[in-house]
């Protein structure tokens, strides 16, 4: 984050960068700092190993006085070096006369740190950031360039994703920011001026904000701002976009709650009803998607449907392709890891719609996912929760979840309301390609009757924590699912993984006499997804039969009033009955809340789990 501003008491600087680094800590957290001009002929910088606190205690230690409102900040997940004081950003050139900030990574940063060392300069870090100061500092030095004209040769060099942000002593008065790959926007106040990676850092503030496109810089004083492509000086688009200001209120705070994860968790019921407002008429059984109409007669003609999404929003895509291969008849539908999407070779063409899932709208490999696609102008279709985000900027059409700030780094109600979401722009399609009615009809019904539903299933959350407590001194698990709830065993396995840290893993639960089964004893439990659906549940409690006589423990979600799981799992824990298409709303609640308590129970750090970070903004 960066702020530049009229020097006065309304806003100190060092405060509203450490307000702002705060909201953007979910984010990443191994280590922090500051940099700032103090009337020195050099810059400033006070950093940390560690949470934002510390930075907090430093800087109530130190009492920094600020010569020059612009100060830049920024708080880290590790790629380049061990998380420690010294590789924490911002970095310096040699005489410290330039401060950057960057998230993303220089993936040729080797090359040109060779080439810098041969020219003398030194380096006191293991990242990757630190050539940029210096590359800038040469760029300075030789050719007598202005800051400006500096940072733009320095970037040209640079291969891989970044957003950096730049202080130079020579205008001490000046932020230069920049992004190709990594989210960065130019946030708009009353004679101030705010840039960051995400809408969170400046809430509190403004919400009028500057979403830079890739190849963009701005050069930013308390006068105004300028904003140029960095490869040729010629001037950039400087559309002004108002961003939901309730990221500042107590969508973003946590309560009565002791964790955000458990608050969002809570949160599903409203999830769900935001998700269908304005979009479903429970009276009329009808589906109206207004970012939908430009483009009705191109999705009338689609033939096939790709998914491209990572970790939980993968997950949701696999129940989503479920959803749309019943509703639309569609025959070709195929989920992606957005991460081997480029990889595959997929056969991509105008009559192919591809749908990307981020709850960001900035994961770094949706986002090249995507653009593979639209290369064979395939029709594309953005599902994400961040209004103004690089996905809802670049597809044909942006779908929001409406789902409201996720701060936890695990993710929960974003897969509800992704696959709530999924289904509704099934129903759509189911509409506009002359589907069944009526069971557009039964789906639209029981979409209405989920929040309620998911209610009743947090109310048993005690009997949940119960469960948890008896569980939590395993060291492995086994998931099991099938059809509509292979993808929630996955998901539920992740979960565990993500913030216990026990060992977990998810399979399709005919998968489970394929290897699997050779784990199983009585210290290797089954969480088993076996809730009733007229297709495959005799199956499952076939599996089931097959764990109880290998003596593993079993862990069922099952559906009210099934006696039969009672003489097979030793510990079952019933969600009401619903439609088997839209059952991983209700049954990934129990593994979400699962997971929250058996990590409550082991002492983790619940939100900010070691080693994660929320967005992933890098390939």
């Amino acid at each position: 984050m960066g702020y530049i501003g009229e020097m006065s008491k309304k806003n100190d600087p060092v405060n509203v960068i450490l307000a702002g680094l705060k909201r953007e800590e979910y984010r990443g957290y191994d280590s922090a700092g500051i940099s700032f001009f103090n009337g020195k002929p050099c810059v400033e910088t006070l950093k940390v190993a560690g949470k934002i606190a510390a930075l907090e205690r430093l800087i109530f230690e130190k009492k920094p006085e600020t010569s020059h409102s612009a100060i830049i900040g920024h708080t880290r997940w590790a790629t380049h070096g061990i998380p420690n004081e010294i590789n924490a950003h911002p970095h310096t050139d040699c005489g410290h006369e330039i401060a950057v900030v960057h998230n993303g990574i220089i993936e040729n940063y080797k090359q040109l740190r060779n080439m810098l060392g041969h020219d003398g300069h030194k380096f006191v870090s293991s990242t990757d950031t630190e050539v940029i100061p210096h590359l800038i500092e040469r760029a300075r030095r030789t050719g007598s360039r202005t800051f400006e004209e500096s940072v733009m040769e320095a970037l040209k060099e640079l291969i891989g994703s970044f957003a950096v942000l730049v202080l130079c002593s020579d205008e001490p008065d000046k932020i230069i920011a920049a992004r190709r790959g990594s989210p960065l926007l130019l946030g708009l106040g009353e004679k101030e001026f705010f840039v960051a990676s995400d809408p969170m850092a400046i809430c509190e503030y403004t919400d009028r904000a500057i979403y830079l496109n890739d190849g963009e810089m701005t050069m930013v004083t308390e006068d105004g701002y300028e904003i140029l492509n960095y490869h040729d000086g010629s001037s950039g688009k400087s559309e002004v976009v108002k961003f939901d200001i309730s990221l500042a209120n107590g969508h973003a705070k946590k309560g009565e709650y002791e964790h955000f994860m458990l608050k969002e968790i809570s949160e599903a019921p409203e999830v769900i009803f935001n998700a269908c407002k304005g979009r479903i008429d429970f009276e009329t059984f009808s589906v109206t998607f207004g970012e939908l109409d430009e483009f009705e007669e191109k999705l009338k003609r689609v033939k096939k449907i790709m998914f491209a999404a990572c970790g939980t929003s993968y997950y949701a895509s696999l129940s989503g392709k479920y959803i749309f291969e019943k509703l639309p008849d569609i025959s070709g539908a195929e989920a992606f890891y957005a991460s081997e999407f480029r990889y595959h070779h997929p056969k991509i063409d105008a009559d192919t719609l591809l749908i990307s899932i981020s709850q960001s709208g900035e994961t770094a490999d949706t986002l090249e996912a995507l653009r593979e696609a639209k290369k064979y102008d395939a029709l594309t279709l953005g599902i994400v929760n961040v209004s103004g985000s690089a996905i809802a900027r670049e597809v044909d059409i942006p779908v929001y979840c409406h789902a409201g700030p996720e701060i936890a780094v695990a993710s929960t109600k974003a897969f509800i309301s992704q696959v709530v979401v999924l289904a509704a722009v099934a129903l759509r399609l189911s509409e506009l390609k002359g589907g069944e009615s009526e069971e557009r009809k039964t789906v639209i019904r029981e979409l209405g009757n989920l929040p309620e539903k998911v209610a009743l299933v947090l109310a048993a959350k005690n009997i949940i924590r119960h469960v948890a407590e008896i569980s939590q001194k395993y060291g492995n698990f086994l998931y099991l699912g099938r059809r509509y709830n292979w993808p929630t065993a996955l998901e539920g396995a992740l979960k565990l993984k993500e913030i216990s840290y026990i060992h977990a893993e998810g399979y399709p639960s005919g998968e489970m006499k394929h290897g699997p089964l050779a784990l199983v004893d009585n210290s290797f439990p089954t969480f088993a997804i076996a809730v009733k659906d007229e297709v495959v549940y005799d199956k499952v409690l076939s599996n089931l039969q097959e764990l109880k006589a290998r003596g593993g423990p079993i862990i069922a979600v099952a559906t009210e009033g099934d006696s039969a799981i009672l003489e097979l799992a030793d510990h079952v824990i019933f969600i009401p009955e619903t439609l088997p298409e839209l059952s991983p709303i209700l049954a990934v609640i129990p593994c979400q809340l699962f997971a929250y308590f058996v990590a409550v129970l082991k002492k983790r750090d619940i939100d900010q789990p070691r080693n994660l970070a929320k967005s992933v903004t890098v390939e």
